[in-house]
């Protein structure tokens, strides 16, 4: 068998055998009912036109399924990145056709160079503080977004959090069909899961709730076919608008950041049939891919979607054929009921949203993350905040940005030196704080803990032992065993230090020196200015390297 044969056959499995075709059939067809009034509500969530929601989940799904690392992965729209388009003012103006299209390829772009460059792993870095703050404040947005189409008031405030409050403050200019409607399908979907229908009580309220709407006074209730023609139609590719691409850098950017962090979530907690978890830098590939398809068929952006993998999971999927045949399922529907898609009522489908984003909010999150000291709060606080207040594709970057500066910070301050002593009945040595001196004659040992680099070098050197006015014959020997490189601010510290010392008669050395480092102090001219002598290597046994040091000191302090 040849290698490419080889490579077909293990692709192939991806897709089950025999023996899983029937489990694969039902959940598809499970998953596929489903997805339709999702994908509408993805579109209306995003503020399209709500075909591009259903087209995204059509494409994404299908796609998904043959090119992610993960077998189980559902590639489709998410609550989280439709809230982010929505917030994207490009889209919603002219041509929105091809400024989603562009957006959807630019987000793909960066899916796919990280996913290319094997950076799968770069989520964790990620503070789960950001993911907590972003995903609660997402799931009171999607509430906040869809209270004009529950109510039939639209408000023109600022924000969703403002027109919330200006919503509330004009009651009496709800119409009151519209929030007939919407309750009503909230309750149908409690009442029918209740009776076990699991999500398919999502399609049903849906439907019944839109049905309701023959019962009320004519057009005193929005539905989808107001604002868009639907047929019996698949999505036709169309044309980026290249010249909307500098407007749209931020959002691709946050898009595939939140889409990445969302599959990564299947990727680590979903294994494969074979027992592996999937290579996340693949699903990272396959996510890109299904980006580009996506956007080029009419589609917003999509990702791996936990709700869609779940409910895949939770019919009996065991292959990614649920995922094809779910796509199928998507293509019937819409080439035998297309036209009827078109009654499906607007206030139905913020129900439904409704609902979902209630869910979504996760108060044992909340009180993780308040429970973890006050950086983590800090950081919560305001991802959350600025979540709710700023448009959501500057409110991610501006999370991961000051987790990243607070994560600097804490580090640097972090640092602690302790000076090393032995007493004559033992070679181990005693840890204790280090003198705010050097005396004449005097030799300490000093070890560091912490991340030493640029930020932490203030604080480093703020606890290094100063020169007495005469130190003459003083000798500090500065640890740094495991340290393989330091930046160029530690380097002059060091060797400012050093110069500091030799003012006094006191001399500067360094034990359990790294090779990388050794290197490192060689260009940089600090080994010249320490002088070869007084730099130890680091030694396999612990502590050989500081014995090193004390023993060249005895040698030089017995020079007549």
């Amino acid at each position: 068998m040849t290698q490419r044969a080889q490579q077909l056959r293990i692709y192939l499995r991806r897709f089950g055998s025999r023996k899983t075709v029937p489990a694969d059939l039902r959940a598809g067809v499970v998953l596929g009912a489903e997805s339709v009034p999702d994908g509408l509500a993805a579109g209306v969530l995003a503020g399209v036109n709500p075909l591009a929601g259903l087209n995204a989940y059509l494409v994404g799904t299908v796609v998904g399924a043959l090119t992610t690392g993960s077998v189980y992965m559902t590639v489709q729209a998410t609550g989280a990145m439709a809230v982010i388009i929505a917030d994207v003012p490009a889209v919603h103006g002219e041509g929105s056709e091809r400024v989603l299209a562009t957006l959807g390829l630019m987000t793909g772009a960066v899916m796919l160079f990280l996913g290319l460059a094997r950076l799968g792993s770069l989520v964790r870095y990620i503070p789960t503080a950001v993911l907590i703050g972003f995903a609660n404040a997402v799931a009171i947005n999607i509430v906040l977004g869809q209270l004009s189409n529950l109510t039939g008031y639209a408000s023109d405030s600022a924000n969703r959090v403002t027109r919330a409050v200006d919503t509330a403050l004009h009651f009496w200019l709800f119409s009151w069909p519209s929030v007939l409607v919407g309750a009503t399908t909230i309750t149908l979907i409690l009442v029918l899961e209740r009776f076990g229908l699991g999500p398919l009580s999502l399609v049903c309220a849906v439907i019944a709730g839109s049905a309701l709407v023959q019962a009320l006074p004519n057009d005193s209730v929005t539905l989808l076919r107001d604002s868009v023609a639907v047929g019996r139609s698949l999505p036709i590719p169309v044309v980026p608008s290249l010249a909307s691409m500098p407007e749209l850098v931020v959002a691709a950017l946050s898009l595939a950041l939140v889409g990445l962090v969302q599959g990564a979530g299947i990727s680590g907690s979903i294994p494969n049939p074979d027992g592996r978890y999937p290579d996340a830098s693949a699903d990272f590939r396959g996510q890109g891919i299904a980006n580009v398809a996506s956007g080029l068929f009419q589609g917003v952006p999509v990702g791996g979607s936990m709700s869609g993998t779940a409910l895949a999971r939770a019919a009996g999927a065991r292959s990614a054929l649920t995922n094809l045949v779910a796509g199928v399922v998507m293509v019937v529907v819409i080439l035998a009921c297309g036209p009827l898609i078109g009654y499906v009522a607007m206030p139905a489908i913020a129900g439904l949203l409704i609902l979902v984003g209630i869910r979504t909010v996760k108060p044992d999150q909340i009180a993780l993350a308040l429970r973890t000291g006050p950086i983590q709060i800090a950081v919560f606080v305001v991802t959350f905040v600025l979540s709710l207040i700023i448009p959501l594709q500057y409110a991610v970057l501006a999370g991961v940005g000051m987790s990243v500066i607070l994560h600097v910070a804490r580090q640097a301050n972090r640092i602690r030196i302790v000076q090393w002593t032995f007493d004559d009945s033992s070679t181990r040595p005693v840890e204790e704080p280090p003198p705010a001196t050097v005396d004449a004659g005097e030799t300490l040992i000093l070890t560091a803990y912490g991340a030493l680099f640029f930020a932490s070098a203030q604080s480093f050197r703020e606890q290094l032992p100063a020169p007495a006015d005469d130190a003459t014959d003083a000798t500090v020997v500065l640890r740094l065993r495991g340290t393989e490189e330091l930046g160029v601010t530690f380097l002059s510290m060091l060797g400012n230090y050093r110069d500091e010392l030799a003012r006094a008669g006191a001399t500067l050395m360094l034990s359990g020196v790294d090779e990388n480092l050794a290197s490192q102090l060689e260009v940089t001219g600090v080994l010249a200015r320490l002088g070869r002598e007084n730099v130890f290597p680091a030694r396999t046994r612990f502590g050989d390297s500081v014995w090193d040091a004390l023993a060249a000191i005895d040698k030089r302090r017995k020079r007549p």
